[in-house]
This record gives structure tokens, sequence and C-alpha cells, in this order.
């Protein structure tokens, strides 16, 4: 196993109730405090409901080893089918033989011996765990059980726990006299970001090693990757075994986002972490992408032509353009007066040019 490889005394993310791995922070730390206050009080009826590996079994075991001294605990796996049975398992749990198989003799025997476990000073708390999975008879069963009372407290403290069907159920209207009697309905389960990291570091601590077995980009896809799971306990510590798993394998002492990434692919979970590990490349590949050291651009020098003080202020290709009219304009000039001058000569039918000349400055 992983525990000699990273340091560790024992498996820190097994799926067991064990309370020494109790999570007792954020909403879990308010929830067990307010559970334990309400059974001290003896308020009676306390329902906890979460998700599937929310933790209710480990709080209830929480629960459990810190009333060992002055409480009398009934634990109950499952619930059982009928309203009977559930009498005549308390009574067992109780060391009674009841007299008479008939309901209301059963619940008077479970009161005589209620009520001489709290005259000696003690407490009797039931712990029914599945309570989702009760049926209508014995729901009225447990009302009429927290109906037990010594003046102000109640004789028998219960502890439901159960997935979140339960409050569908309690909440129908022929279940209004028994939601009445609820002293505290809490829901626990599941777990954001910061949670989710202090949940994680805290279980590596209490297995006896340290955190920074993870390196930043395993921590961020950890994270990611137990989100994707819904923030739930049980998903979470399956998650980091496996990665535990991989790691160890692959003889890395340091945890990345490549050996959670491959426990995560095996749990179906990998979505988030498949993302971020192409962000991550990429950064990379920029990282070691060398840097291309820049030139200076040279701007060439515009060349001036230099014209008369007219044209001083414009530009060579202005000039040009302004140029173009009057040349043109010259030069048809200058053909109409060689035309002129040829028509001339030819209507004075003068022999040669210079003739024809000296004939049109006389004229």
């Amino acid at each position: 196993m992983y525990t000699k490889h990273f340091g560790l005394t024992v498996l820190p993310f097994e799926n067991v109730p064990d309370p020494k791995f109790f999570f007792d922070h954020g909403d879990y730390a308010r929830v067990h405090s307010r559970i334990v206050d309400s059974l001290k009080a003896g308020r009676g009826l306390i329902v906890v409901t979460g998700p599937i590996g929310s933790g209710k079994t480990t709080m209830s075991q929480k629960i459990k080893s810190e009333f060992t001294d002055d409480i009398r605990l009934i634990w109950m796996a499952e619930p059982p089918s009928t309203s009977m049975d559930l009498f005549l398992f308390i009574a067992q749990e109780l060391g009674l033989q009841p007299s008479s198989t008939e309901r209301v003799f059963v619940l008077r025997d479970i009161r005589d011996a209620l009520m001489k476990i709290h005259s000696q000073g003690s407490k009797c708390l039931m712990i029914v765990d599945e309570s989702h999975l009760m049926t209508d008879d014995v729901l009225d069963s447990i009302r009429i059980l927290n109906n037990l009372e010594d003046g102000s407290s109640k004789l028998l403290q219960m502890l439901m726990l159960g997935q979140e069907e339960i409050i569908g159920i309690i909440n129908r209207p022929e279940m209004k006299p028994f939601k009445q009697r609820i002293a505290a309905l809490e829901i626990i389960g599941r777990m954001d970001a910061e949670r989710v990291h202090e949940y994680i570091s805290y279980r590596i601590e209490v297995a006896g090693g340290k955190p920074d077995i993870f390196s930043d980009t395993g921590w961020d896809a950890i994270v990611l990757a137990s989100g994707t799971g819904g923030g739930i306990p049980r998903i979470i510590n399956s998650l980091c075994d496996k990665t535990l798993s991989v790691a160890c394998e692959r003889e890395k002492h340091s945890i990345d986002i490549d050996d959670v990434f491959e426990a995560a692919e095996g749990m179906g979970i990998d979505k988030d972490i498949f993302h971020y590990k192409i962000e991550q490349r990429k950064k990379e590949q920029q990282e070691d992408k060398p840097l291309v050291e820049e030139q200076p651009v040279k701007i060439p020098e515009k060349k001036v032509v230099q014209t008369s003080s007219f044209f001083d202020d414009i530009e060579p290709e202005e000039e040009q353009r302004s140029l173009t009219i009057p040349v043109v304009f010259l030069s048809l000039s200058i053909m109409s007066l060689i035309l002129s001058f040829f028509f001339y000569c030819n209507k004075a039918e003068s022999t040669d040019a210079i003739t024809c000349l000296f004939d049109l400055i006389s004229f």
C-alpha cells in the first residue's frame, strides 16, 4: 500500500464511518454542534439528511463516541417494516421481555424502562440509519415514541439519518403531525472547493501525513474532480485513494495533475480536469517558447525635391500632380502653333519654311 510511500500511519481515505476522521468544519461542525446541543437538552427527534456518501453515518458514530458514559444507545442499521417490529426491537435492546405482544403493553414496558434510565441521570439515544425507507406506519410509531416524556424532557432521544428523499416524505400533508414533532432538521453533504481542500488536508494530517504531497496542479485537479463528483465525501475519498495509489505505482512523491486525471478518468469524473490539463499544456508551451528580440524598425527618410520658393511647402507627390496639367496644356499649345504655321505656309504657297517664316513676320 501507499502508506509507507507517503509517510502515513494509516489509510486516510477509507470509506468507513471512523469518528477519528470526522470532518468537524463548516456545515458538518454546525450540524454536529446542533445535534449535540439538542441531545443534551433532551429535545427529542432530530432528522439529518443528505445524499449517499455524505457522511451521515460517520457523524452518528462521532456523536455515539461522545456520549458513551451517560447514554444508553440503541442502534438500527435500517428501519423495521412494521411499528410492532420497532417496539419489539427497542424492548429487546432495553433488556425487556414483554409479557404480551400487544402493542399497548409493549409500549408501556418501554416507557417504564426509559423512566428508570432517566431517573438514574442517564439518557437513551436511538439512532436509525436509512430512515428514508421507513413506512408511514413506522413513522407514526416514531411520533408516538417522541411523545414519551418526563416533565419537559423527552424520555427517548431519536436521531434519524436518511437520504434526501425523506424530506419529500415528511412534507406530505398527512405527515404534518410527525413534522411538527421534529426538533431539528439538518442537511449535510455537499462541499465547495474551499471545503474540499480543507477536508482532504484534514484526513491526510489525521493519517500522519502532510498535505504537500499534492503539487499545485495536483490540488487544482483534485478539487475540480471532487466538484464534478458533487463535493460528496465518499466520492472524494475514493478519488484520493485511487490517486495516491497511481502516484505510488509511478514511484512519485509529489502528486500532480496526471495522477489525478488517471484516477478521475476511471471514475468518470475527469471532464473538468481534461480541460484544465489542456490549458496547463498551452501555458507550458508558451513558457518554453524562446523570446524573439525585437529589432528597431528603420523608417526611410523622405527625399525632398528642391523647387522654387513657391513650391517649398508642397510634398513631391503633390508637386508632381500639380504640374501635370500645365505641361499638357503647354504641349498642346506648341503643337497648335506648329500646325498653324504649316497651315499658313501651305496657303501662302511658300517654297520653304524660312521664306514662309519671314513672310509671316513681315505680315
